[in-house]
Parts: C-alpha cells; sequence; structure tokens
C-alpha cells in the first residue's frame, strides 16, 4: 500500500462548484469567516484560484501559481487547531456536493493529506530550527 489517495473521476465542473459552495459556507462560518475574510477581498478571484489549485493537484492542469504553505503560514490568524474545522466542513460540503462518493471520497483524502502538512506548517511556526515540537 502506498499511502496515496484513490484515484478518482472528477470534471473541471465539479471542482468548481466544489469550491463555490465550500466558499460559501466558509463565509457564513462563525470561526473560519472571520479568518478568510481578514485576507480575501475578492470572492471570486480567491475561489478561480483554488479551483486552479485543485485542477493542478486533481487533474493535472497547469495555471496556479501560490505557495499554499507560505500563504498560511504568512497569515497571522490561522492556527493549527482550525485545520480540523476546515477539513470538517470541506468533507461535509464534498458529502453533499458530488453525486459520486468515491470521488468525494478520494478528495478528502487528498485534502487530509494537504491539510495535515499545512497544520504541520503552521504548527512549526516560531519554532527555533533544529528543536523538536512538543508531543501533546
Amino acid at each position: 500500500m502506498s499511502g496515496l489517495p484513490p484515484r478518482f473521476e472528477i470534471s473541471d465542473a465539479e471542482i468548481d462548484r466544489v469550491v463555490e459552495v465550500f466558499y460559501q459556507r466558509v463565509r457564513a462560518h462563525h470561526i473560519l469567516g472571520p479568518i478568510f475574510a481578514a485576507h480575501v477581498q475578492d470572492w471570486p478571484a480567491h475561489e478561480a484560484k483554488i479551483a486552479r489549485f485543485w485542477k493542478g493537484v486533481i487533474l493535472h492542469q497547469p495555471g496556479y501559481e501560490g505557495s499554499p504553505m507560505m500563504a498560511h503560514r504568512l497569515a497571522g490568524n490561522v492556527a493549527p487547531e482550525h485545520f480540523p474545522i476546515w477539513l470538517g466542513l470541506f468533507d461535509d460540503t464534498l458529502r453533499n456536493t458530488l453525486s459520486d462518493p468515491v470521488a468525494a471520497a478520494g478528495w478528502s483524502a487528498l485534502a487530509h493529506r494537504i491539510g495535515q502538512g499545512l497544520r504541520m506548517g503552521v504548527s512549526d511556526m516560531g519554532r527555533a530550527p533544529g528543536t523538536v515540537p512538543e508531543l501533546r
């Protein structure tokens, strides 16, 4: 077993729809809404950028420019405890937006891998190089 998320079929339009629905829910969320609102002034442009990210990751399409790790680390108001909330909302959006449960599960597994890496990157902020994180 390679540990890679399962392969799944999904279209450009489905990715666009998931991103649209997810960010509608983010904007209304009592914790995530203010975090995103502090950084996003143009929601359509942000959603298009995130859709390009997912199309690059899932469909191997070119077009995404950016560093998700740096964006989350530099935001200043993103904390490790926000990622389970983000992923829970994303999983719920996938289940309720995609008709194919295999696609929803595959995309969820991929999002959790990426979220785990981002959470670790945010957790490492401020720690001196070479130090070992505290176990919790």
